[in-house]
């Protein structure tokens, strides 16, 4: 591991030059080159500030190989998944995400569906209708989470709809620890699968009763892994296989 070569990688994903780098870290060019040769390290106060800087921890700044991108992503592959019901429950608030998969965990449970249907996996996509105020003056965002059903599942508990995506190909690649840099890692994601529809003449195109994009996130082998899915509209590679996720 070297700390010099993540805080190199790291600022050139962010498209810093040395002296634009040390301009925001209060340093000298030469700080950062040295830093950035191992001949001398930040102090803490430094480190903390670039974690911040960078939109990641300081345990993944300090301890990991980030540039080493062997194997963070798959390659961009295409599925036909096939139709399936589940039930929804989108958030508007300043941390949706967290707060629309803990209510659909507590909905699982209080429905019967958890324990009973383990293997029910849970998905999820951003909810783009939120207004300009709700985003820019509190800073709200909305999301969408979604318990896949098993097939003759039936509640009327409150809480969540529920609804069917129809038989649809997507688009999907895997990310190695996606929160180890969320805000790098996950929109590489998209624009991976982004750029291989663009150079396989494949279409983004809308269609109803099918989720134009989704997340899946699960553990193997004690790593955390995130599946992105697109919709595509085109013909399917014969390579393609079948099967709903994992």
């Amino acid at each position: 591991m070297s700390l010099g070569s993540n805080i190199a990688y790291l600022r050139k994903q962010k498209k810093l030059t040395q002296e634009q780098f040390a301009e925001q870290m209060n340093v000298t060019r030469q700080t950062v080159s040295r830093w950035e040769s191992n001949e001398i390290i930040p102090e803490l106060s430094k480190l903390v500030k670039m974690t911040e800087l960078f939109s990641c921890k300081l345990d993944t700044l300090v301890l990991e190989e980030l540039s080493d991108r062997n194997g963070i992503y798959s390659d961009v592959r295409i599925k036909k998944i096939p139709a399936f019901r589940m039930a929804c429950y989108t958030v508007i608030s300043q941390d949706p995400e967290n707060d629309a998969k803990e209510h659909m965990r507590q909905w699982a449970e209080k429905s019967g569906l958890f324990p009973a249907h383990p293997e029910s996996k849970l998905i999820g996509w951003d909810f783009p209708f939120v207004s300009p105020e709700q985003q820019n003056r509190f800073g709200m965002h909305g999301y969408t989470s979604a318990l896949i059903l098993p097939d003759g599942f039936k509640s009327d508990l409150p809480g969540a709809y529920i609804t069917e995506n129809e038989e649809a190909d997507y688009a999907f690649v895997t990310i190695r620890d996606p929160f180890v840099q969320p805000f790098e890692r996950i929109p590489n994601a998209y624009k991976k699968i982004l750029d291989f529809l663009h150079a396989n003449n494949f279409r983004e195109k809308p269609r109803d009763r099918v989720i134009g994009c989704f997340e899946y996130e699960y553990s193997r082998g004690g790593i955390e892994y995130m599946d992105v899915y697109m919709h595509v509209d085109g013909v399917v590679s014969s390579d393609a296989f079948s099967g709903v996720l994992h």
